[in-house]
């Protein structure tokens, strides 16, 4: 534990993209309540997932992080989530193939509510409002009722994220996971596909793995790695009375751990260095990622890995790149042969969707899945120019069959996007676009082999 650090130390610093409540009484009860309810997750899960990531820090393992932009209150039901879980499996599945590695799955799940914005304000027909923060803060619907920061809505999420891992960790251990139910899932997404000859090549020899195993006597009755999968949440620890409310002192290590979810990570917007949400970060022993865009210089990336990760632990620290697929190719290989010069341990992950994004004619905000691609490969490219390793992917996707992103062998154009945009703030890849995406993705990591 940093001696010059306690809980609520973040306190005493500048903070950005904190909503402003009305009554501060109401505020502090929300907090004492939340402080009393049981942890959302244990040290010793987030122990075990750092474990993991260290072996990705070492380019044992890869990293495939997804899940929602925004999680909200009212499209929370078992369905979705299952389909997203059903999603990242699908996916990793695809992607253990290409890299001959074991994949660590993590989910934007359960505690991804609050969203930073541009504006502090929105404007319509000259009316002016709060911006919506996320359904942990505030709702979406453009009334002063409803868009007024309210403490008890940090009760919901917790709510909601209790209910969530409830069921991830049943569909996790509970059969559902079964890797020969995942690749038949693979095999009905190739079906009519207009990419199904070249992916077909790949889904074969997975499934001639499969019956390799079966031969050998390896199958869910005999070795429960084939039927249940280690699975880990996260989301951005943007709200910091929640964080600090559900950190709690391991009775193991002595050291504080934000209880809320396995994995927490800081956005682009608030790593400045000597801001709240750093101070927060550097004190808690959870694995931590932390955004990486084109603004960030060499000495700002050495900066940030001294203050989050200075003991230098494998697993400890996730760099995410989002810089842009016009931008990466002229910032990125600058930061990594100055991390790798230094000897820094940290996993790489590449976000193809933040750097992406543009408004379409028809007034939606949008991503391509062309530009999305593009990124990713520029990044891996990188990687190997450096001899360093791509050890992750981080993406915003939904196992919903929305109309958000363009583009991929769906073929969504422009004038689809309102047939199905159901995100409540940014635009997220669907299950075709996401597994698509692990296809070509699976091709990248083989050239590692």
């Amino acid at each position: 534990m940093n001696s010059d650090w306690n809980i609520d130390s973040w306190r005493n610093f500048p903070v950005k993209h904190q909503p402003t409540y009305g009554d501060t009484n109401v505020l502090k009860n929300t907090e004492e309540r939340l402080k009393s309810l049981p942890p959302l997750v244990f040290a010793g899960e987030a122990r075990t997932l750092k474990e993991k990531l260290a072996s990705v820090s070492e380019g044992k393992a890869f990293l495939l992080q997804g899940g929602d932009c925004a999680e909200s209150f009212a499209e929370f039901n078992a369905d979705n989530l299952r389909d997203t879980f059903r999603l990242i499996l699908q996916m990793a599945a695809v992607l253990t193939y290409g890299a001959s590695l074991p994949i660590v799955k993590v989910g934007r799940l359960a505690g991804q509510f609050a969203k930073p914005r541009s504006e502090a304000t929105e404007n319509r027909d000259g009316i002016a409002l709060p911006s919506y923060l996320g359904d942990i803060i505030n709702g979406i619907e453009f009334t002063k009722e409803q868009r007024a920061p309210d403490p008890e809505r940090m009760i919901k999420a917790y709510s909601q994220a209790a209910s969530a891992l409830n069921l991830l960790r049943a569909f996790s251990t509970g059969g559902y996971a079964d890797l020969h139910e995942v690749h038949r899932w693979n095999l009905d997404f190739l079906e009519g596909s207009a990419q199904d000859n070249k992916y077909r090549i790949i889904a074969d020899r997975i499934g001639e793995c499969l019956d390799f195993m079966k031969a050998c006597g390896i199958n869910k009755n005999t070795a429960g790695l084939i039927s249940t999968v280690d699975f880990f949440t996260s989301h951005e620890a943007l709200l910091l009375s929640y964080e600090e409310s559900l950190t709690r002192v391991d009775s193991l290590t002595g050291k504080y751990y934000d209880c809320s979810s396995h994995m927490l990570w800081i956005g682009e917007r608030t790593r400045s260095l000597d801001e709240a949400h750093i101070e927060f970060m550097r004190g808690i022993g959870n694995p931590i990622g932390v955004k990486i865009g084109p603004t960030t210089s060499t000495d700002d990336i050495i900066n940030l890995i001294n203050k989050l990760n200075p003991e230098n632990e494998a697993g400890k620290l996730t760099l995410i790149s989002r810089m842009g697929k016009d931008k990466i190719g002229n910032i990125l290989p600058n930061l990594v042969r100055k991390v790798d010069s230094e000897g820094m341990k940290v996993v790489w992950s590449c976000d193809p969707m933040h750097g992406n994004t543009f408004k379409a004619q028809t007034g939606y905000k949008t991503r391509a899945f062309d530009n999305i691609m593009s990124e990713v490969e520029q990044f891996f490219q990188i990687h190997r120019s450096e001899g360093t390793y791509a050890g992750g992917i981080h993406l915003e996707m939904t196992g919903q069959d929305v109309t958000e992103c363009v583009g991929g062998a769906q073929e969504i154009k422009e004038e689809n996007l309102g047939d199905r945009y159901h995100t409540h703030c940014d635009p997220r890849l669907n299950a075709s676009q996401g597994l698509e995406l692990a296809f070509r993705l699976s091709e990248e990591l083989s050239k590692y082999r």
